[in-house]
C-alpha cells in the first residue's frame, strides 16, 4: 500500500484535532456541570516554566492548519499568536481548523509532494542542551514529507497531548479514548 502525502497529513491531523474538539467539549460540560468557569483554564500550565492552555491550543492548530500551509508554500508563517482569548474562541478555532483541514482535496495535497523546503522554524541555539538554550530562527532543508513527519506532526501531538494533561490535571473527567479520538480502521 502507498501511503500518499495526502494520507499521513490531513486525516491524521483531522483524527486528533477533532478529538481535542471533543475533550474541549467535554470541559465545558464538565464546567457546566459543576460552576467551575472554564476560562479559568484559559491560563493554565502544567509546569510554571510551560506555556498555558491558550497557547497548546492555538499552536496545535498552527502546526495543523499552518505546517501544511507551509508544505503548499514553502513557508512556515502561522498568523501571530491571540494569547489568552476565552475558551470558547479557542473551542471555535479549533472547530475552525477541522473546516479548513477537511476542505483540503487529496490531489490538492498530493500535489505539493516531491519538492525541497527550506523553511525557517524555531530550534534551540545549543541543540546539545536543548532543555536550557535559547532559541531561534533556523533554516532547515525539508521535503513535504519529512517537515510533516518530523517536525509538523510531534509539534501537534506534544501540544495536543499537554492541552489534554492540563484539562485532566484541573478534574475535567477525559480518557485515553478522548485523545486517541475515532480510530481509522478500514472498511469491511
Amino acid at each position: 500500500m502507498t501511503i500518499t502525502l495526502y494520507d499521513l497529513s490531513v486525516p491524521t491531523f483531522l483524527q486528533t484535532i477533532r478529538a481535542v474538539s471533543g475533550f474541549l467539549n467535554r470541559a465545558a460540560k464538565h464546567c457546566a456541570e459543576t460552576g467551575v468557569d472554564p476560562d479559568d483554564f484559559v491560563h493554565a500550565r502544567l509546569h510554571p516554566d510551560m506555556a498555558p492552555f491558550h497557547f497548546q491550543i492555538e499552536t496545535l492548530r498552527n502546526h495543523a492548519v499552518w505546517g501544511l500551509e507551509a508544505v503548499r508554500t514553502g513557508v512556515f508563517a502561522p498568523p501571530p499568536l491571540a494569547g489568552a482569548i476565552p475558551f470558547t474562541d479557542l473551542r471555535a478555532m479549533v472547530s475552525q481548523a477541522v473546516t479548513t483541514l477537511e476542505a483540503l482535496t487529496p490531489e490538492e495535497v498530493n500535489s505539493w509532494s516531491g519538492k525541497d523546503l527550506d523553511i525557517d522554524v524555531f530550534r534551540p541555539v545549543d541543540e546539545e542542551n536543548a532543555s536550557s538554550s535559547a532559541w531561534g530562527p533556523r533554516t532547515l532543508a525539508f521535503t513535504p514529507e519529512t517537515f510533516l513527519l518530523s517536525y509538523s506532526l510531534p509539534n501537534f501531538y506534544f501540544h495536543a497531548v499537554t492541552a489534554y494533561d492540563i484539562l485532566r490535571t484541573r478534574g475535567v473527567p477525559i480518557g485515553k479514548g478522548d485523545y486517541e479520538g475515532r480510530l481509522r480502521t478500514r472498511t469491511a
